[in-house]
């Protein structure tokens, strides 16, 4: 298939699978800002710039499943956890910034459903690369030069709400792996090949329940 024929067809599986999940989880869009609220202070959702195609920054939105102030918490009061962080790939496997319901909401992948404005916008799309923040891309690739080939393919298309980090061990993965998994998804990328990941999805979301 054409580059023009994929790009169209993909944009059109985007608009109408967001739609329709949009419709279809209606309830949750209900329940989860009460719960989050009734969880702990702060806004029901998160705002946190992301790389998207072509280097392009943008505001991917999340449920909020941290305590308000997370960034700040990490990256300015408490230098031995930011520590930690960085030495893992930008992962803490316990994290204490996550809160109680946010640990229910990311075992099961719902933190992420905000997202599906991020691909009516065109930002992003359902099947793609993670999206990446920009310090993290600087400081891995320094830390990892060997990924810095993987990082320019990666940048060529959207990132995705799913994709082949998200279906394959997410936060067991390191990040040379992930950036290798990526790039090859934007090289191959093909209908056939989102179809697949589209039917992994389900089984990597409830994974960690």
């Amino acid at each position: 298939m054409n580059q023009p024929a994929y790009a169209f067809i993909k944009r059109l599986m985007d608009i109408t699978a967001s739609v329709i999940l949009i419709i279809l989880f209606l309830p949750f869009w209900i329940i989860i800002p009460i719960l989050i609220r009734l969880d702990s202070p702060g806004p029901v959702f998160f705002r946190h710039k992301r790389i998207g195609k072509n280097g392009e920054e943008f505001d991917m939105y999340k449920f909020r499943s941290m305590i308000d102030g997370a960034h700040d918490y990490l990256h300015k009061q408490n230098p031995e956890l930011l520590k930690q962080f960085k030495k893992g790939d930008w992962k803490l496997e316990k994290d204490p910034r996550i809160t109680k319901l946010g640990r229910v909401l990311r075992s099961l992948t719902i933190d992420e459903f905000p997202q599906l404005v991020n691909v009516l916008k065109g930002q992003m799309s359902l099947i793609g690369p993670r999206a990446y923040m920009k310090q993290e891309i600087d400081e891995q690739v320094k830390k990892y030069p060997e990924t810095k080939p993987f990082i320019k393919q990666i940048l060529s298309i959207k990132p995705g709400i799913t994709g082949p980090w998200q279906t394959s061990g997410r936060n067991e993965i390191p990040f040379t792996k992930r950036a290798e998994l990526d790039a090859e998804y934007a090289r191959q990328k093909s209908i056939f090949k989102d179809i697949m990941i589209i039917l992994k999805t389900p089984k990597a979301m409830l994974s960690k329940w």
